[in-house]
């Protein structure tokens, strides 16, 4: 075991060397090299070491270097060093972090890491706290809690005789909204159609002026950071109309939550502190590695009376009992890369981090704008979208982001944004430099140049 661990912790060392050099998308070759692992299921045992050696032979040269400083396509972050070492120990432990008893050390880092994040979010004390895969669970988990309270003040136990003959809950949303929060609603039986869209500005800014009336069972849920321009919607006004109707207001904060860490940012966020659930995702901007998501819910109570179990043989401590706070009974402990990627970070060097990251996405906005091309958003956080259409033609962005992704450089990915096709370029790592995006600019700027030639040359035009 200790030769394997050792063999595992250089290959692993090796990758991430190389991966600040290497291409970002996986040359044709090393997704042909794939084809070694199709094989009938082995009739004998094979050596762990060979096991490990064709993994790393043929499975690391085709990966996207995600973890790497020039993956801008999603907003992805890499794994901090120590969020890193956190995981490898965790796994090592192999806890089952559902009960306290069942892992102390799972419970406690719980505990310090969700009283750590209350605090760097600027979230209310004594906020409710759920460890889970994604922030599409961490919807899921707050937008169950207010379900909960939303028919409880009507009178309906939603846990007890579930959603058949309850109360309508009128849900409100902007017309940006992600797909990971409808999907939530879906799987709570509230439908991903069954929404009220509100209509967005030319940012993605739900329009406050424009929230329905609302009455009875209602829970309106708003964004920090949406997806493409990184924009936030007015939270302030809309959380006080929900609230004088009585309604739940829910935050979909992916990525745009992490800009309460930062005082340079956390103004995007005002009002959102006087919401009743938050979610966000880890694997995001704190750079811990997959899969981290995060739900908060003002009042606690409501959580665990949404998420709670209970069976003779689960056994409860005095301390916080994570199971009746998420989905999950059987899970990872999450918390502890968490803790682990905070305490390495410290307060100052989280929001050294975001600010870092939104810096170099204004300096890609300036590289890409000085050279002519059009910025569609107004760059406030970490997210630019770009279009290439200089010599006229609608095909040049698509073509565009196609090239610069087979170049190798950087990856950047497409979106449609309003109508108009662009590429989205989002910096959420903790390696991103100004130098990374110096390099990756050059690249995205020789490549357009180049298909901009060839535009202005093509017959006809």
């Amino acid at each position: 075991m200790r030769e394997l661990l050792h063999s595992t912790a250089s290959r692993a060392a090796r990758y991430l060397e190389d991966i600040q050099e290497r291409r970002v998308r996986p040359s044709g070759e090393s997704i042909r090299g794939l084809e070694q692992f199709s094989e009938p299921l082995p009739e004998e045992p094979t050596d762990p070491e060979e096991v490990l050696s064709l993994l790393d032979d043929f499975g690391s040269p085709a990966t996207v270097g995600t973890a790497g400083p020039r993956f801008f396509g999603f907003v992805v972050g890499g794994a901090l060093p120590a969020a890193l070492s956190a995981n490898w120990m965790v796994s090592a432990w192999d806890q089952m972090a559902g009960l306290s008893t069942a892992t102390p050390v799972g419970g406690v880092l719980e505990e310090v890491s969700l009283g750590w994040l209350i605090d760097a979010l600027s979230l209310p004390e004594g906020c409710g706290g759920a460890f889970v895969t994604g922030c599409t669970m961490a919807n899921f988990t707050a937008l169950a809690a207010a379900r909960r309270s939303v028919l409880a003040r009507a009178g309906w136990d939603v846990e007890r005789d579930g959603l058949f003959g309850a109360p309508a809950v009128k849900v409100v949303v902007g017309d940006e909204v992600h797909p990971s929060l409808l999907k939530a609603l879906g799987m709570l039986g509230m439908g991903r159609e069954r929404v009220t869209r509100v209509p967005v500005d030319g940012q993605g800014r739900m329009m406050a002026d424009q929230l329905p009336e609302l009455s009875g069972p209602a829970i309106v849920c708003v964004q920090a950071g949406n997806v493409n321009t990184g924009a936030f919607d007015p939270a302030r006004e809309i959380i006080e109309r929900a609230h004088a109707a009585g309604a739940w207001v829910h935050v979909d904060g992916a990525f745009g939550l992490w800009a309460a860490a930062s005082p340079a940012r956390a103004h995007l966020l005002d009002g959102y502190g006087a919401a009743d659930s938050w979610a966000t995702d880890a694997h995001k901007w704190l750079n811990v590695p997959y899969d981290s998501g995060l739900a908060f819910v003002r009042d606690a109570e409501s959580l665990r009376a949404a998420m709670s179990i209970s069976a003779v043989y689960l056994p409860e401590g005095e301390r916080r009992e994570p199971s009746h706070y998420t989905p999950e009974s059987s899970r990872r402990a999450r918390g502890v890369e968490i803790w682990a990627a905070l305490k390495s970070l410290g307060r100052s060097g989280l929001a050294a981090m975001i600010e870092r990251d939104c810096r170099c996405a204004t300096r890609f906005a300036n590289g890409l704008a000085a050279a002519g091309y059009e910025i569609l958003n107004e760059v406030v956080l970490n997210q630019v979208l770009v279009a290439f259409e200089k010599a006229g033609s609608v095909e040049m962005t698509t073509r565009v982001i196609e090239a610069v992704q087979a170049e190798g450089t950087c990856w950047c990915g497409p979106t449609v944004w309003q109508g108009r096709t662009a590429m989205r370029i989002s910096v959420s790592s903790w390696r991103t430099t100004e130098t990374d995006v110096d390099r990756s600019l050059a690249a995205i700027l020789r490549v357009a140049e180049e298909i901009s030639t060839t535009e202005t040359t093509r017959p006809g035009l």
